[in-house]
């Protein structure tokens, strides 16, 4: 197979744990580009998170944000997916509010949350962007007049807590939201339907190519709809052991310059 796109989730997966792109990564990756190769950016992050990365690459990369609900080619959108405001509002009052934690509310290029926490602090200081505070109910409110909608909500806790918080977001019987976690602190929440496996067919039908000609890295659970959707699915050395069953071939650690020495080795033939 000739692979013509490349999807890669970003933290954990693109940068290493320090949040830094290493040079041999992103070199690897200019050397696809200039094969013809296009790049997919497929992460949690919102837009402007992403966009820094695109452009410490210095690449033009096709980018699927807030886990893959809103999708972004060039400056043109080529798919968004959003919540109920009343979905929102259920989450922010029967999980969020009840353990005292902020929602985390994405709605295309803008992120907003109820509160600030050590959190919210430290994702504002890793993709450089300062949320608006907002009233949940007033939110939703404006945003059913207006007919607009969230793409996507999260909640960020210790470790410790993750579990417990997934099981009482299913326990509310919502229909129409899915959940994964980006990390072992988040938890992403979406509508049902849409996952990052998703959004590399949507990004193979808009470039005419059929999914067997993208491969796909990644490192988490909400990565694994990608490793499956994608013609290969290689898991970084560092991934979680369940995206590692999924995969083709399990490469070096992030820390390693794992996607390049897939490039290098295991894709080297292709």
């Amino acid at each position: 197979m000739k692979y013509k796109l490349l999807c890669i989730d970003i933290d954990g997966t693109l940068l290493d744990d320090n949040k830094k792109l290493l040079p041999q990564v992103a070199e690897s990756l200019k050397k696809e580009v200039e094969k013809g190769v296009r790049i997919a950016l497929i992460s949690g992050r919102m837009p402007a998170g992403t966009n820094l990365i695109e452009q410490e690459l210095g690449i033009q990369c096709i980018k699927a944000c807030n886990a893959g609900s809103y999708i972004l080619m060039g400056d043109r959108c080529i798919s968004s997916r959003t919540l109920q405001p009343e979905t929102m509002k259920i989450i922010y009052h029967e999980i969020s509010k009840k353990n005292h934690l902020p929602l985390w509310i994405f709605r295309e290029e803008k992120w907003f949350v109820t509160g600030i926490d050590e959190q919210v602090e430290k994702e504002i200081e890793i993709i450089r962007y300062e949320p608006q505070v907002v009233d949940v109910d007033e939110i939703a409110s404006i945003w059913e007049r207006e007919g607009a909608a969230p793409n996507k909500l999260l909640i960020a806790a210790k470790e410790n807590r993750i579990p417990a918080l997934r099981r009482e977001i299913m326990a509310l019987g919502l229909t129409d939201i899915d959940q994964a976690s980006s990390s072992d602190i988040f938890i992403e929440i979406f509508p049902n339907g849409v996952d990052k496996g998703e959004a590399l067919r949507e990004i193979c039908k808009n470039l005419g190519i059929g999914r067997n000609e993208a491969i796909a890295f990644g490192d988490h659970q909400l990565d694994i709809p990608m490793i499956e959707a994608a013609g290969i699915g290689i898991a970084m050395g560092n991934a979680i052991p369940e995206l590692k069953e999924k995969a083709d071939f399990v490469t070096r650690t992030n820390n390693e310059a794992g996607i390049s020495y897939a490039l290098e080795h295991y894709l080297a033939g292709e």
